[in-house]
């Protein structure tokens, strides 16, 4: 008999049994899961070292990197996929991985949402069995078969009710029907499904056209994620909305002179080349707002990669949720997306404040720490900041702000009173209604999180690591002000990552060849999440870098100490190849009051 049973909502049905997993923090697959070990690699996670193959993890959301759908898949066709998923919150990003796997590769584990408050009764609990919406707890496991398993929707006793877009809740036109009739095809055709399926788990009532995508699926993150997108190819997919690519795992020219192993250069370079047949953009960028197709306010779009995603929401005011990958080219190749969450005026409301207390002489590395704290306080709430009205940041900052935000949080925008077009009132921004939390950011609090993206015990660095998200013109303009009649250390190398048409006009400007003279290598098409050995030189065990997404990940990614800094201190460590530990202005008389760290 069980201890104790619940029943939460069946997002993907299934049943499952095995060890439980606990944990209150959230949790990105993308850099913080090994897709081909079910090891949890983000060296900021309390389950860090932990494996979740044949366990039920129960997560209070997923945050971070909308790859995290592609992470699960390569799990779920491999041999270290969880047997189960329990979340406080609806989730989407994992939930849509095993949709996928459910539907092309024929593998599944059940999903199940709870609530909070019943996800916080889970904690002592060391065994569960999973009966589609019914989860059943034990404190030892029982008595008979209590392998764990992982379903395998080929068989019949196993098999989920296929969905039915006659008994679906979405209100669906003339040209959705024609979607699922099969009149444009089979690819677009399974794609409105999948659509639907999501929307009906979202609880959307109807689809809306959407006028652009951006693709995040195109990052390879093993074989299932190139199977998926060439079994669309062989199906005759084509987008039918413009539609850009992200960054994608190798720089599509120059990965073999970068002495990248051909068995990932070229199944990389071919994922590329698949959302390519399909008629996407050769854009291959991670800032897709940085392109002049970059959407207007109140513009309805589909984007993926969380930092675009979060800026085009927060800066641009256009309207995307947090896609994840493969939802993303469903969505592109239909024109169709559920019309919930951020698409609508009330998915886009403050529900917490947060006040930052003041700081004198900010610089550039104030926004990426900001963000990445803030990200930390927020979990799946949009927040309205406040007490940055006079500090003026530019583009750039907010970029490096909410890619580091995207990272640790799993909301799909942010508001600054005062500075990002929806919150020019503070009652706007939180929809004429008092917020449901109130929060202070202390100087102290700031300081906590200095310390744990610049954690490298050496001084000595072997790589400065620039342009996560890629570098804007302005950005490429700074960095060659700073480096200008300079040479980098010969034992330090220095790179960095920017798209195609950012480099170009890099190029142009005179910019590149000052950066090329200071001993840079500039790389296009990819970016720093998805770069290894030897582009990281495999004798450099610490690097150095001004991005706070880049400062959390790579230490998991890459397995490198990290040192974090404003642009200026990562030129004078590249040209010293020493770290010189000194903490911004901003922060020294924090420091100092506390005493040395």
């Amino acid at each position: 008999m069980s201890d104790i049973s619940l029943t939460g909502r069946s997002l993907v049905c299934g049943s499952a049994q095995g060890e439980l997993l606990y944990t209150d923090v959230g949790l990105s697959f993308w850099g913080g899961v090994d897709p081909f070990s079910g090891e949890i690699i983000d060296c900021h996670h309390p389950l860090r070292g932990q494996c979740i193959a044949g366990r039920i993890l129960a997560l209070p959301s997923g945050r971070g990197s909308c790859t995290g759908s592609s992470v699960l898949l390569e799990l779920l066709t491999g041999d270290n996929a969880p047997a189960a998923l329990i979340f406080a919150d609806q989730e989407e990003i994992l939930t849509l991985g095993v949709i996928i796997a459910e539907t092309l590769f024929k593998s599944s584990i059940p999903v199940v949402c709870v609530g909070p408050e019943l996800f916080t009764t889970l904690r002592q609990r060391r065994f569960a069995r999973i009966e589609n919406e019914t989860i059943s707890f034990f404190d030892t496991p029982p008595l008979g078969d209590w392998a764990a398993k992982v379903n395998n929707t080929d068989s019949p006793t196993s098999t989920p009710a296929p969905f039915s877009p006659t008994l679906s809740r979405v209100s669906l036109s003339e040209s959705d029907q024609a979607f699922l009739s099969g009149h444009h095809g089979k690819a677009a055709q399974e794609a409105m499904r999948i659509v639907l399926r999501m929307a009906e788990l979202q609880g959307a009532d109807q689809l809306i056209d959407i006028s652009q995508a951006h693709i995040d699926g195109c990052i390879y993150t093993g074989p299932a994620s190139l199977r998926f997108a060439e079994q669309l190819v062989e199906w005759g997919a084509q987008v039918s909305v413009p539609t850009t690519l992200n960054a994608i795992s190798v720089d599509q020219c120059r990965w073999r002179a970068q002495g990248i192993d051909p068995a990932f250069g070229e199944p990389a370079s071919a994922l590329g080349n698949a959302y390519m047949a399909m008629g996407a953009q050769l854009s291959y960028t991670c800032a897709p707002y940085l392109l002049d197709s970059a959407p207007k306010a109140g513009e309805q779009i589909v984007w993926a990669e969380s930092n675009a995603v979060v800026y085009a929401n927060s800066v641009l005011a256009a309207r995307t949720l947090k896609y994840p990958d493969y939802l993303d080219i469903c969505i592109a190749l239909t024109g169709r997306a559920p019309y919930i969450g951020a698409h609508r005026d009330q998915g886009r409301i403050a529900t917490l404040r947060i006040d930052i207390k003041p700081l004198d002489t900010l610089d550039d590395a104030f926004w990426p720490l900001l963000g990445y704290h803030v990200g930390l306080l927020c979990g799946s709430e949009i927040p309205l900041l406040c007490g940055l009205e006079e500090t003026a940041p530019s583009r750039d900052d907010l970029k490096a702000f909410g890619a580091a935000f995207a990272t640790t949080s799993a909301a799909p925008m942010f508001h600054i009173s005062k500075i990002t077009p929806e919150a020019m009132s503070e009652s706007r921004a939180l929809g004429e209604l008092p917020p449901l939390r109130q929060l202070t950011v202390e100087p102290a609090d700031l300081l906590t999180s200095w310390y744990e993206l610049d954690h490298a015990e050496a001084r000595q660095v072997g790589l400065v690591s620039l342009g996560n998200p890629h570098f804007s013109l302005s950005e490429c303009a700074a960095l060659a002000e700073l480096c200008a009649g300079r040479h980098k250390h010969p034992d330090v190398a220095m790179a960095v990552t920017l798209g195609r048409a950012v480099y170009a006009d890099a190029s142009a400007a005179g910019y590149v060849t000052t950066l090329e003279r200071f001993g840079a290598q500039l790389i296009n098409d990819t970016c720093w999440c998805m770069l290894g050995e030897p582009v990281v030189p495999p004798t450099a065990r610490t690097l150095m870098t001004n991005s706070g997404k880049y400062a959390h990940y790579a230490p998991g990614l890459v397995g490198r100490q990290v040192h974090f800094g404003n642009l200026a201190e990562c030129v004078e460590t590249a040209c010293s190849g020493e770290a010189s530990g000194r903490l911004p202005t901003w922060l020294t008389g924090v420091a100092t009051r506390q005493g040395a760290h």
